[in-house]
C-alpha cells in the first residue's frame, strides 16, 4: 500500500497513476518531496503551500469584493460598459492625434495639399466633374424630349387608344354572366385548356 502523503509527479506520463514499487530506489526527475529532505523540511513546506494557498485564496476574496464594490459605484455614477467604451475610444483617439506618427503625417498631408501639383490635380477633377454633370444632364434632356416625341406620336396614341377600348370591353363583360366574363373574347377556345 502506498502512503497518504506520497507527492504525484503531475508533469509525469504516469501522473495520477501513483508510484510504481519498480521505481522506488531511483529518484523521479523533477519531484519534489524526497529530493533530499529531512521530514521536518518537508512537513515546514506542507505548512508553508497551505499558509500561501490561503492567502490566494483570501486575496481572490478581496479581490471580487473590490470588483463588486466597484461594480456598484459606476452604477450608481451612471456609467454603463457602454459610456466607458465611449470614453476609452475618445482617450485612445486624443492619444493618436497627439503622437508623434500622427502629427509627422497631419502635417506632409498638410504641405501635399499646398503643392501646386495637388492644386492642379484637384483642378482638372473639378472640371472633368462639371464636364460630366453638363454631359449626363444633356443626355436626360435628350431622353426626356425623346420619350415625349414618342407619346405624343400617332402610332402610340393608336396603341393607347386600343389599350383603352379593350380594358372598357372587358370591364363591360365582366358585369355580365359568369361565363361571359372568364374570357375576354366571350366564348372558351381550346386555347383556354392549352397547357402552356
Amino acid at each position: 500500500m502506498e502512503s497518504a502523503n506520497q507527492d504525484i509527479n503531475l508533469s509525469s506520463p504516469k501522473k495520477g497513476l501513483g508510484a510504481d514499487p519498480l521505481d522506488a530506489d531511483v529518484p523521479m526527475e523533477g519531484a519534489v518531496g524526497g529530493a533530499g529532505l529531512t521530514e521536518e523540511e518537508t512537513e515546514e513546506l506542507k505548512l508553508e503551500l497551505s499558509k500561501v494557498e490561503e492567502e490566494i485564496l483570501t486575496l481572490r476574496q478581496v479581490l471580487s469584493a473590490k470588483e463588486r464594490h466597484a461594480g456598484e459605484l459606476k452604477r450608481r455614477l451612471g456609467l454603463t460598459p457602454l459610456s466607458e467604451f465611449r470614453q476609452n475610444i475618445s482617450k485612445g483617439w486624443q492619444d493618436v492625434q497627439t503622437s508623434n506618427v500622427y502629427l509627422t503625417a497631419s502635417a506632409t498631408l498638410e504641405d501635399i495639399s499646398r503643392s501646386e501639383a495637388y492644386k492642379r490635380t484637384q483642378e482638372t477633377f473639378s472640371q472633368a466633374g462639371q464636364m460630366t454633370s453638363a454631359a449626363l444632364s444633356s443626355v436626360g434632356t435628350a431622353i426626356s424630349r425623346k420619350l415625349g416625341d414618342i407619346r405624343n406620336s400617332p402610332s402610340f396614341r393608336s396603341f393607347e387608344d386600343k389599350v383603352d377600348n379593350l380594358k372598357h370591353k372587358m370591364a363591360t363583360r365582366g358585369q355580365g354572366n359568369g361565363a361571359e366574363a372568364t374570357s375576354p373574347i366571350g366564348t372558351s377556345s381550346s386555347q383556354d385548356h392549352a397547357p402552356f
